[in-house]
């Protein structure tokens, strides 16, 4: 018997060793913690980096003892899972059978994650880490925004998690959405023992508990967690705000969008020499950071789940100057934001010199939730996974391919006249990094440093490639078929350069 599997044992002999204490000491604390089986666990880790592993990487996952994994490079799933509910707390933890094995042939390195654990009174997810023949129990790899339904939670890397899959420019990183759900009905429990029998039904038929992370306020579940027990009342100290209208009109918002690290980097490096402007509402942030978008406009509807948002604002991108004329001269304005039930896409007008093409659809979007929740009368959406659409692979000039990702969005709206935005956030995801100023600079953008999976050092990085293990595909397409190194980033330049010029010629 492995030592994973005698761990896993061993808690459930101490879970219910507990639980027995417990039903002899103290008859009346019996009933608060509740065995619980069947759960199933599924999280991507991050999007990016597994296209990075199957990629660049020359990796591959290997799911084994009852993991698996979705079609096409997909999210993971672990299953078998048991732990306990306590009714008090609401609080539900959970250990998960399964085991991850991620091989990188072009970095000759090998992990392994297993025995996962969901905890949502922590707000994390843990797992034991097997590398270089060691293996590190309880690392945890994210934290988790904790909802009810426990559906598409929002999940944040962890610093360890970056040391974990080989970039620290994943920690504090969105990560893929995370579900728990039962897949099994349990077998069937004893009944806790009681001083009085329940002389009423629940109140409602579900069985299972809803848990109350510590990350999310929750007014506590609403179902019983046995037929036997009685209806959880929610915690003392929780509250529930003032719903606003489910649907209506924005009254005001703001879009955080870096558009692509690696272009801003390029633009103002030593290739382009160029400079980046945003005008007409737009701002961005230091050290050629990303950009906010304000005065947004436009509807939404909670119980739906849609949300129609455009932005006031525009941004330039201008660079290799010849006689006084820029090759590269690209505006985008006027951004648009619709999603319906976590999914939608990103436009905008785009300025290629003096031609301008209406409402191009630059990217698909995909948010951590389904869910629209208003709180203080503002939605506010983090970690939105934006993917270049083959319409906005056209408007870069082929300069990235249709799939790959770009910086990921944030956006507050408020719903009444008002009510306060957050401030202080540049939304994208993006606020740590650096690529040079904003009007021009020696520096191309920060590779990744080489490790376990993750980054490619400055092999291929330079001018262009910014973080490999951050994104999956930083490092343009039509510069990785020319050659490598440095000498593929200045062709590329060269080659936009010269289609901008014919363009302009004729």
């Amino acid at each position: 018997m492995s030592a994973r599997r005698r761990r896993s044992l061993a808690l459930a002999a101490a879970v219910a060793t507990v639980a027995a204490l417990g039903a002899t000491a103290a008859p009346s604390a019996s009933a608060a913690e509740i065995p619980l089986s069947g759960y199933e666990l599924t999280w991507g880790i991050k999007e990016s980096y597994r296209t990075y592993v199957a990629t660049y990487a020359q990796g591959a996952f290997t799911p084994t003892a009852g993991a698996s994994q979705a079609e096409n490079n997909g999210a993971f799933t672990f299953t078998g899972g048991t732990g306990a509910y306590d009714s008090t707390t609401h609080v539900m933890a959970l250990g998960f059978q399964g085991e991850l094995n991620i091989k990188s042939t072009a970095h000759h390195s090998e992990l392994s994650l297993s025995d996962l654990k969901f905890d949502s009174g922590k707000g994390e997810i843990t797992a034991d880490v097997e590398r270089d023949g060691t293996t590190e129990d309880d690392v945890p790899l994210a934290t988790v925004t904790v909802t009810r339904s426990m559906t598409d939670m929002a999940t944040t890397l962890t610093e360890e998690a970056g040391e974990v899959f080989g970039s620290d420019k994943y920690a504090g990183a969105a990560g893929d959405p995370l579900t728990v759900v039962k897949k099994a009905d349990p077998e069937p429990e004893p009944e806790p023992s009681t001083t009085e029998p329940a002389t009423t039904p629940p109140a409602s038929p579900s069985t299972e508990p809803e848990p109350t992370g510590s990350a999310t306020p929750t007014t506590g579940p609403t179902a019983s967690p046995t037929t036997q027990a009685p209806t959880p009342t929610p915690s003392a100290t929780a509250s529930q705000p003032t719903a606003p209208a489910a649907q209506g009109e924005i009254a005001d918002g703001t879009l955080g969008w870096g558009v692509k690290q690696s272009f801003r980097a390029y633009v103002v490096g030593p290739v382009a020499k160029g400079k980046v402007t945003a005008s007409d509402g737009a701002t961005q942030a230091d050290g050629n950071g990303a950009f906010t978008f304000t005065g947004a406009t436009g509807t939404y509807d909670t119980e739906a789940g849609t949300l129609k948002a455009v932005f006031k604002g525009a941004v330039n991108f201008k660079g290799h100057e010849h006689d006084g004329a820029h090759s590269l001269d690209l505006t985008l304005s006027d951004l648009r934001v619709n999603l319906t039930k976590g999914k939608g896409a990103l436009s905008a007008d785009v300025a290629d010199h003096d031609e301008t093409t209406q409402d191009v659809v630059l990217a698909d979007l995909s948010a951590p939730s389904a869910a629209l929740t208003a709180k203080d009368d503002v939605i506010t959406l983090d970690g939105v996974n934006a993917t270049l659409t083959e319409a906005g692979a056209k408007a870069f000039g082929g300069f990235y391919a249709t799939g790959a990702e770009l910086d990921p969005l944030s956006l507050a709206v408020a719903l009444t006249e008002g009510a306060e935005l957050p401030s202080g956030s540049d939304g994208s995801g993006s606020g740590n990094e650096t690529g040079g100023s904003g009007t021009g600079g020696d520096n191309g953008g920060a590779a990744a440093s080489g490790s376990t999976t993750g980054g490619v050092g400055s092999t291929i990085g330079g001018d262009l490639g910014g973080s490999l293990a951050s994104t999956g595909s930083d490092v343009p397409v039509g510069a990785l078929g020319a050659a490598a190194g440095v000498a593929v980033t200045a062709g590329a330049g060269v080659v936009l350069a010269l289609r901008r010029r014919r363009a302009t010629a004729e």
